[in-house]
């Protein structure tokens, strides 16, 4: 194998495993630390530059970092349940405790520099795009077809996991950087937008439409059967109130969770999720699915819905077919009946939660932006251009529905490209991230960072009394974590940003590392391809998803050969070495957002 380029930003950067899959790339143990510490203002700029609604998503992300913790994957032979860290609870720590950040905002700026951006909708997407230009002398207008800034997130999003007043904050945090906000202002039509001479326009209107089935009985029970997510705005809005006793949901995402959970709320006592796949195959995150649970809400697989049922105009209950998953020899699912005879489930209502679709009747079609066959505009990955360069999409609207955090990721990168885009230079070229690669030696074997790793499993975060109720749509049930529970759940992080940097040079081949590693994780042998060279190592290193960390040869003609997926970044093979080739060094990169660090290499010259 070559050597190992730790330059290259994205060698460090893989082994952060939480950053590496946050669609946003937030340096989560920079402000893990600074929680322990409790610099919780400091914890929480650190989120706010670069996923933009922390105390939001501290309550609501879909959390992709928390997968991908290694605390998880070294733990698995070690319990019945290895736990990440808190990750997402813990950014809402910080959220709680940071006391009054308005003063280290970014300041409205001082002079306008003639560009004019609109951007449709005021959900994530569109109000990081407005966060990244409007300080840069950028005049942004949002135009919002509700009353207020933040899109689904407000109207959707039940108060009970997301108190209204953290939305009002964070999206109040934007809306102060001078952007112009139009609420209940709906856009009707791209040609008109496009005639008031905007030079560029964002659309992050979401994927405001649910998927409806049409099945027998839907048109006569039409009143008793309700789309999930226009049901939950119509909650939010108070145009409902109440729901029936028995309520079926159906759909397996985090929607279907958010509706069977409103309707315990509203009166619904039998309240059951219906789905058609296999309950580990549901999209709905698994907090989600057990919190549900928790509620007494059942969630009941395999079961396609057939037909709703109904008396003299009224929803009586649906039917359902049993059936099973069978795969073929490529791993592909069918599902196929079992032959049972169908279930019948009764209701007073049915809320419907199997997808969302969007809609763009407001797009005239000989605009010059094109849409594929599922009427989908055709967004480039990396700017998030259409075919008209100057309209560009971002969160749901780009690619169909995922989370708020991806709507974020969106948002910066659609800013680049709109910056990029009205100073003339090539949207493709995407500015390097900053980054930092720092020794964390304070003595002999004394490190400016505690390398301790804590044994406990993760903690449980509490719930309100009053939420235990059922009783009310706006008391929170999460009341987070208290800062001595958090203080230590941050102590369950390995700390995988400080990194073990190896010096071949002053490196004698003791083997002191080989003997002190607890995860023995580091080998010296002769090199070879990467198939060959993982099954020589003194741990088998199987994930080849991680890659292997590998020295320039040593006197030996031996490599040093480190296995980055189990390694815990404890610092016992730095504190051994006798000639200090090992050291820890913190790693720490922060994204180049829209503004002078993403200018083109040319136009700096140039200027």
């Amino acid at each position: 194998m070559k050597p190992t380029d730790i330059r290259n930003p994205d060698t460090f950067h893989k082994v952060v495993d939480c950053q590496w899959a946050c669609p946003a790339h937030t340096p989560v143990p920079e402000y893990i630390r600074l929680i322990a510490a409790g610099r919780y203002a400091d914890a929480y700029m650190v989120n706010w530059q670069s996923n933009v609604f922390p105390g939001i998503l501290g309550r609501t992300c879909d959390r992709p970092c928390e997968p991908a913790c290694r605390r998880g994957r070294v733990e698995e032979n070690n319990g019945e349940k290895p736990e990440p860290v808190a990750i997402c609870r813990l950014k809402r720590v910080a959220a709680d405790n940071k006391g009054e950040v308005q003063a280290r905002m970014p300041k409205p700026a001082m002079q306008r520099n003639g560009k004019r951006i609109a951007c449709v909708g005021a959900g994530p997407s569109s109000l990081t795009v407005a966060r990244d230009l409007a300080p840069l002398g950028y005049s942004v207008t949002v135009f919002e077809a509700d009353p207020k800034a933040g899109g689904f997130m407000r109207t959707q999003v039940p108060r009970f996991r997301l108190p209204e007043s953290v939305i009002d904050e964070e999206t109040g945090y934007i809306l102060d950087l001078g952007v112009d906000f139009v609420g209940g202002h709906r856009i009707e039509s791209m040609r008109d937008l496009l005639a008031q001479g905007f030079d560029a326009i964002f659309v992050g209107s979401g994927a405001p439409r649910g998927r409806d089935l049409d099945l027998p009985g839907r048109q006569e029970a039409a009143a008793q059967i309700h789309v999930g997510l226009d049901w939950l705005a119509n909650v939010y809005f108070g145009h409902v109130t109440a729901v029936g006793k028995r309520v079926l949901v159906l759909g397996g995402g985090n929607t279907a969770m958010d509706c069977c959970r409103s309707a315990r709320r509203l009166g619904g006592t039998d309240v059951k999720v219906l789905v058609r796949s296999g309950f580990d195959e549901m999209k709905a995150s698994p907090w989600e699915k057990e919190d549900a649970m928790h509620e007494g809400i059942p969630i009941l697989d395999y079961r396609v819905p057939k037909s709703f049922v109904h008396a003299s105009g009224r929803l009586t209950g649906m039917t359902f077919e049993l059936v099973r998953a069978e795969y073929d020899d490529k791993g592909r699912r069918k599902l196929v009946p079992t032959g049972e005879p169908d279930e019948f489930h009764p209701c007073d209502e049915v809320l419907i939660a199997v997808g969302q679709e969007n809609a763009f009747p407001w797009i005239e079609r000989d605009l010059g932006i094109e849409f594929d066959e599922w009427g989908m505009p055709i967004v480039d990955k990396v700017t998030h251009q259409s075919t008209l360069p100057n309209v560009l999409f971002g969160g749901d609207a780009a690619f169909g529905p995922k989370n708020i955090i991806w709507a974020v990721a969106h948002g910066h990168a659609a800013g680049i490209s709109i910056d990029k885009l009205l100073h003339g230079e090539d949207t493709r070229e995407r500015p390097d991230p900053l980054v930092q690669l720092d020794s964390q030696k304070m003595g002999i074997h004394e490190w400016s960072y505690d390398n301790a790793v804590s044994p406990d499993e993760r903690y449980v975060v509490p719930w309100s009394e009053a939420a235990k109720k059922l009783d009310s749509m706006q008391v929170e049930v999460e009341l987070g974590f208290d800062p001595a529970t958090a203080w230590k759940e941050t102590q369950r992080c390995l700390n995988c940003d400080v990194q073990t940097v190896f010096t071949r040079d002053k490196c004698i081949e003791c083997d002191a590392c080989v003997d002190i590693c607890p995860t023995d994780c580091i080998t010296f042998t002769p090199n070879a391809d990467e198939a060959v060279l993982r099954t020589r190592l003194t741990a088998p290193a199987l994930n080849t998803t991680q890659d292997l960390y590998v020295s320039e040869p040593l006197k030996t003609m031996r490599v040093m050969v480190k296995d980055e997926d189990v390694c815990l970044h404890c610092g016992l093979c730095a504190e051994r070495c006798p000639t200090g080739a090992w050291d820890m060094q913190k790693f720490l990169l922060l994204e180049t957002y829209a503004g002078s660090g993403c200018r083109g290499a040319k136009r700096k010259e140039a200027a």
